[in-house]
């Protein structure tokens, strides 16, 4: 992939043909000066040729890898090619492009080294109610919300965020194989552990603009129990990843 801008952004993408266009689109309109890259991690639909029609670069893997590969992937495709910032969002329409433009700007304007877009925290006119989970998921949320908390020695509303802007000190932490099931968390950790300055932002967030979403059900509970384990071994985790 060819370098263009100081500024890439990457979409970690599996199976998602039919929310993607839409995605790039977007991008393509409120960030025009950033390159796009799509993480294809090994669709079997046409995700990697919907997004080459966009404009996007594309790294595919030649089988399903999940969620910590390819987020690894496009953290570590943006510091190879020299980008000074780099932005993620995810595929299925959910993250607004106009809400990374911001983030970005706050990176590029050295407030943080990394800001995470935050569904649950108040701030910038967003009040902390606007997003409303099921009483299920809001019991999950308030756990994960407490044990950052205990974790990071301060709030954190929404660790499993996939919206983020980071600049170039962070790629590199950012890029490194993740060993958790549940890399959001393990990146937080990560850049704590380095004294690098991270910002919780608060953003509108969309439902999916369509299909469902893969982390329902049990797979939620699941998600909870390994965010948690996450937080209680890390760094068992990180010693064995290395």
């Amino acid at each position: 992939m060819a370098r263009t801008h100081d500024t890439v952004v990457f979409v970690p993408a599996w199976n998602e043909e039919a929310n993607l266009p839409a995605v790039l689109a977007e991008l393509a309109t409120v960030l025009p000066e950033a390159d796009v890259l799509v993480i294809d991690d090994g669709s079997t639909d046409a995700t990697a040729d919907v997004a080459r029609a966009a404009g996007a670069a594309v790294v595919s893997f030649g089988e399903n890898r999940g969620l910590r590969a390819g987020i690894a992937a496009g953290y570590h495709e943006a510091a190879e090619r020299g980008y000074a910032f780099c932005g993620r969002v995810d595929a299925d329409g959910q993250h607004p492009a106009a809400e990374l433009a911001r983030l970005l700007e706050l990176v590029r304007s050295d407030v943080c080294d990394v800001a995470v877009g935050s569904r649950f925290a108040a701030g910038e006119g967003y009040d902390d109610e606007r997003y409303v989970p099921s009483p299920g998921r809001r019991f999950g949320i308030g756990l994960l919300q407490k044990a950052m908390h205990l974790r990071l020695g301060r709030p954190f509303h929404d660790p499993t965020s996939g919206m983020a802007a980071v600049n170039a000190k962070a790629m590199l932490v950012m890029a490194e194989p993740y060993v958790s099931g549940a890399p959001e968390v393990e990146a937080l950790l990560r850049l704590q552990a380095e004294g690098l300055r991270v910002g919780e932002v608060a953003v509108q967030m969309r439902e999916r603009a369509s299909g469902k979403s893969k982390l329902q059900g049990t797979k939620a509970v699941k998600l909870v129990l390994t965010v948690i384990g996450t937080l209680v071994f890390f760094g068992w985790l990180r010693r064995r990843g290395s």
